[in-house]
């Protein structure tokens, strides 16, 4: 079976890019798909995914970026699944899937009998799947800095409005924009326990990135309008 599994670390993110790139190329492909930050500990559609796929399964991603939120885990997982049996595409990064890979562990050279030889030959081997290992590497350390470099730039740009007398945030005391609202509400009654999600409010706090007050006028305004339903 063909899966797809597509990741947003944040609410405002829109997933459909990730999810239309994958079903462009693999149009049977059973997608899994959810938002995942520092609050949700656990990638609860990821972890049901690998649960699921057997050997001779593939899974497609958009980007390495969205197997993992580091380099060390993305590696990780990508080895573990790869000695499972499981095949894994990327669609932006195809010189890693692992059929590459696997190619690349392959194409060494055959031992010829003779001992001085074959010693040239396993050490040739070796790089070799040094090297195809390294590539996998690189891959998922370039996809993190990216990430760190567009978190500093944010960072900076923040910083040099301040400098510059431009307002921050909200101004205290006024109303939050209705664009902000909508898709917070909408968070709040997908993932709050209170209306069967699975996360408690200092999560759902977290994730929606509103104040406590905030939340709560929210989430009477989101039970009052159920009640009307």
């Amino acid at each position: 079976m063909v899966f797809g599994y597509c990741r947003i670390s944040k609410p405002t993110q829109n997933i459909e890019r990730q999810e239309r790139n994958i079903l462009s190329s693999f149009p049977n492909a059973k997608i899994y798909k959810e938002v995942y930050t520092g609050v949700v500990l656990s990638r609860q559609e990821w972890q049901k995914l690998t649960k699921k796929v057997r050997k001779g399964d593939t899974i497609v991603f958009d980007s390495v970026s969205r197997m993992s939120r580091n380099a060390s885990e993305g590696i990780e997982q990508y080895m573990e699944l790869l000695d499972k049996g499981i095949e894994l595409v990327f669609i932006k990064e195809p010189y890693v899937n692992t059929i590459n890979y696997k190619q690349a562990l392959s194409g060494g050279i055959e031992l010829v009998g003779n001992d001085i030889a074959d010693v040239y030959i396993e050490a040739t081997n070796k790089v070799l799947k040094l090297l195809a290992a390294k590539q996998i590497e690189l891959a998922f350390e370039q996809s993190e800095k990216e990430v760190m470099d567009l978190r500093q730039r944010t960072k900076e740009g923040i910083e040099t409005a301040r400098l510059n007398g431009k307002q921050i945030g909200c101004v205290k005391g006024s109303k939050l924009n209705i664009k902000k609202e909508a898709p917070a509400k909408e968070l709040i009654r997908k993932h709050c326990k209170s209306f069967g999600g699975t996360l408690n409010d200092i999560e759902c706090i977290k994730l929606a990135n509103l104040s406590r007050n905030t939340y709560y006028k929210y989430k009477r305004e989101i039970k009052e309008e159920l009640l009307k339903e």
